[in-house]
């Protein structure tokens, strides 16, 4: 008797969490990215605060690499001018004038389930000072004085300071455009274009394996990245094209 009410406790349990589940998931989805930011430390449940977590940053990361693949439309399609490609060869650092073939390989998207990884990786899944008061989600620095906030514990010697955004979406997009155009992912870029070549579907669980300069010691950062991928089934979110 008494197992069979701990089984119908836990079953109303799970029934509670599931309906919990749906309904954050459900506000967060259909709320302004800009006027809901969820209180991730107020959230104890480890499963709810993911899941809320994984539906604040997805419409971002969605709405990037939308506006990625539009531009890579205009780019195949001949609709741009010369002195549009020549203003994106300078944004995204390649040699004037720039082939086909090297825009479309830096201007490309990333995969839902990397970024996802990385963001939870980096903020502490939203719960990180940087994270929750200054829209950094990806640990990302920046050199000049005054450009973010300078870190607690950082070295006498050092210069940099964490970059400061103001808004989520803000963040995401100088995060795409660092990945797609920093020397330190060209691997990253490699590994994306061979999978576009094999006419593959790109998986954050490949890309991962181009991340070795993005923290140290480099295996075990591209282990853990690969890992919170894994665990947490992100590549639900990856494009099947």
């Amino acid at each position: 008797m008494v197992n069979k009410y701990r089984n119908i406790k836990k079953i109303l349990k799970n029934l509670c969490l599931l309906v919990t589940l749906f309904s954050v998931s459900t506000l967060v989805s259909s709320a302004s990215l800009s006027s809901f930011k969820p209180s991730f430390d107020s959230i104890e449940n480890t499963i709810v605060r993911k899941e809320v977590f994984f539906n604040y940053l997805l419409p971002a990361i969605h709405q990037k690499n939308a506006e990625i693949i539009e531009l890579r439309d205009s780019i195949l399609n001949n609709e741009l001018s010369v002195n549009e490609l020549e203003k994106l060869a300078s944004k995204y650092r390649v040699k004037h004038p720039a082939t086909q073939e090297e825009l479309l390989k830096v201007i490309d998207i990333l995969p839902p389930s990397l970024v996802l990884a990385q963001a939870a990786n980096e903020s502490n899944w939203g719960r990180s000072r940087f994270a929750k008061d200054f829209n950094n989600y990806f640990g990302i620095w920046c050199f000049s004085e005054g450009c973010g906030i300078i870190p607690k514990e950082r070295d006498r010697s050092a210069t940099h300071e964490v970059a400061s955004f103001n808004s989520l979406e803000e963040c995401i997009d100088y995060y795409v455009l660092n990945i797609n155009r920093s020397y330190a992912y060209e691997e990253l870029r490699q590994i994306r274009e061979k999978q576009r070549n094999d006419m593959q579907p790109i998986k954050g669980i490949v890309l991962a394996e181009g991340l070795g300069n993005y923290a140290f010691p480099g295996i075990e950062y591209i282990d853990s990245i690969k890992s919170v991928i894994q665990f947490n089934q992100l590549g639900r979110y990856d494009y099947t094209n």
